[in-house]
């Protein structure tokens, strides 16, 4: 496959580069420690199953649907070396 002045096997790099970025990013927003009873956001209570299932919970459900709403915004990294996609 003709890609310019990328070595071979640049494009698979991308690939893999863009895929260590997304678990690293979403490794970092998983809890950790003991999970709360209240939620930090808000103070409702956190129901018990929840607090079992995920370990080092932090909000209630509702906070959380809204703080993953928020983080489904990331848009990525644009790693391709075209001049087109530099320019937009």
């Amino acid at each position: 496959m003709a890609s310019g002045w990328a070595n071979d096997g640049a494009v698979q790099q991308q690939i893999d580069s863009t895929i260590d970025d997304a678990v690293a990013r979403a490794r970092s927003g998983l809890p950790s420690g003991e999970s709360l009873k209240v939620c930090e956001e808000c103070g409702e209570p956190i129901p018990e199953a929840r607090r079992k299932a995920i370990p080092g919970v932090r909000l209630c459900i509702t906070c959380q649907q809204e703080k993953d709403s928020h983080n489904s915004t990331f848009a990525g990294y644009n790693r391709r070396g075209s001049k087109d996609s530099q320019l937009r």
